[in-house]
């Protein structure tokens, strides 16, 4: 059985992995700039894989997992479907930058802190994917 915080932590991370996957799967086809594309194709390949860990893991601990976006994601996916051009580009980079800066604050606190060493784990090796994004 997880703890509170690890079982949060768990679904935390599997609603922002759906996200990114979501979000650099549109920015893929909408993306103007060649290095944004190419951007949003690892973000949706490298969260893809850790998405697939975590799901593993998830079943494991007995965690079910958030299988649509969150209304704050879905509304930024909104809006983005919205935009084009460098304005897509701009605001989807701003939105990466800022969600995985929060990403990497709350993988390396559970990398720290969490009770339950899968997750732990899991935590600890996703960090230094996520600071390279």
């Amino acid at each position: 059985m997880l703890s509170s915080a690890d079982r949060e932590f768990v679904r935390k991370a599997a609603e922002g992995g759906l996200a990114e996957v979501e979000l650099g799967q549109l920015a893929t086809e909408k993306a103007s700039s060649q290095d944004v594309e190419q951007f949003s194709q690892r973000m949706a390949s490298d969260h893809s894989q850790a998405n697939t860990q975590l799901k593993e893991i998830a079943a494991q601990k007995g965690v079910t997992l958030p299988t649509s976006l969150s209304s704050k994601d879905a509304a930024l996916k909104s809006k983005l479907e919205n935009l084009s051009g460098a304005e897509f580009d701009r605001t989807y980079m701003q939105h990466m930058v800022k969600d995985h800066t929060n990403d990497v604050s709350e993988f390396q606190k559970e990398a720290s802190n969490g009770k339950d060493s899968d997750v732990k784990n899991f935590a600890s090796q996703t960090t230094p994917k996520l600071q390279e994004h």
